[in-house]
């Protein structure tokens, strides 16, 4: 695909997750699909007719086996966050349909405990995870992510 058969694409709207346990710390996992570090925070599409929290719940579960009744949502962003995919994955990624992803963010404070997480899942999406201060999350991200992981932080910072 050319820059600008890519530039007129659509983006995908998605959910994130910014999953924070009681010393403020943020979740991240390792995902599965990578062979380069590629941490990230649970995140995913919406489904016909949901709406982006009950996404956003259920993108937790089906991602780190945390349930509803163990978070709070605390916040979310005021608008969504765009990010664009480098041309390259583009034509691999959602059949060649979406030039990145537009993403409404949710803050959750964990009420669990570290047992509750469970990434070994009938369909895993990452092979490790980690707690890690929200200041250290951006550097762990990849690169084309980043611009979105300053923004959450930006928008949460109160409330970590």
């Amino acid at each position: 695909m050319t820059p600008e058969e890519i530039a007129k694409l659509p983006y995908r709207q998605n959910v994130g997750v910014m999953l924070i346990n009681a010393d403020g710390h943020a979740w991240v996992g390792q995902r599965l699909d990578s062979e380069v570090p590629a941490w990230q925070m649970p995140q995913g599409g919406i489904d016909k007719g949901e709406d982006a929290q009950a996404a956003a719940l259920r993108e937790l579960e089906e991602e780190t086996g945390v349930s509803p009744d163990l978070v709070t949502v605390e916040a979310q962003t005021d608008g969504w966050i765009a990010y664009d995919l480098p041309h390259d994955i583009v034509p691999k990624i959602w059949k060649g349909r979406y030039k990145g992803q537009e993403q409404k963010w949710f803050l959750l404070r964990f009420h669990g405990s570290d047992d509750h997480i469970n990434i070994d899942l009938p369909h895993p999406e990452f092979s490790k995870w980690r707690w890690l201060d929200a200041d250290e999350v951006v550097a762990q991200i990849v690169p084309f992510k980043r611009g979105v992981y300053e923004q959450v932080i930006a928008a949460f910072r109160g409330h970590l």
